[in-house]
């Protein structure tokens, strides 16, 4: 089995992407901290990936993406958005990066964010990231659920239900979201199913052993 810091992203492709602060470094400190994150996840992340579970705890994270197709990537660094086709850019001689790259500008972005607040330097992110690729139904539910309570599992909170920073109220809500709510409550048959199964302890074998 691959390292999971080496398992290359491609599109098309689910994945869980997790890390941690180097050294267990903490990597929120105040709840403006989560905002900017998701703030940079939105600017750097939405445009190559989907995401239907996310989580951010204080020293690490998990997200469950689908890596777009490339003709699903829409450019928003030009002047005028563009789709992107047969790796390039339409009126645009640049090549589509590597996902994995947009990750990487994501941290390095939040990285220095941090590092002016804490008035620290150097690395904030363990490296490479963390990323495993799903490749079967019954991981990719186990996973949103695993995903969702994690913040339960390392004692950040009492209840998952009532913590802040993950999808899951997303999910369960009407209000607009980023997250793929429709395509994940599809998962679980339908809003009730997806929260009756969330009242369950995850099957943490099914999640250690992919």
């Amino acid at each position: 089995m691959p390292n999971s810091r080496d398992i290359p992203l491609e599109h098309g492709c689910y994945y869980h992407i997790f890390n941690r602060g180097i050294n267990g470094t903490p990597l929120f400190y105040v709840p403006d901290n989560y905002l900017h994150f998701l703030r940079l996840y939105d600017k750097y992340i939405s445009p190559i990936a989907y995401t239907f579970a996310w989580c951010l705890m204080g020293n690490h994270f998990h997200l469950l993406v689908r890596i777009k197709e490339e003709n699903e990537v829409i450019v928003t660094s030009l002047p005028n958005p563009v789709r992107v086709l047969n790796h390039v850019w339409v009126s645009s001689n640049k090549t589509l990066k590597s996902p994995h790259l947009y990750f990487s500008n994501l941290f390095n972005s939040y990285a220095q964010a941090i590092n002016k607040q804490q008035h620290r330097t150097g690395s904030l992110f363990e490296r490479p990231f963390h990323r495993l690729k799903i490749s079967s139904e019954e991981y990719l539910q186990n996973l949103v659920v695993y995903i969702h309570q994690n913040p339960t599992h390392h004692g950040f909170t009492n209840d998952f239900r009532n913590y802040p920073w993950t999808s899951y109220g997303s999910i369960i809500s009407t209000k607009p979201t980023k997250v793929e709510r429709e395509t994940v409550l599809e998962w679980f048959n339908g809003k009730e199913n997806f929260i009756e199964v969330h009242r369950k302890i995850v099957d943490l074998d099914i999640i250690h052993d992919h």
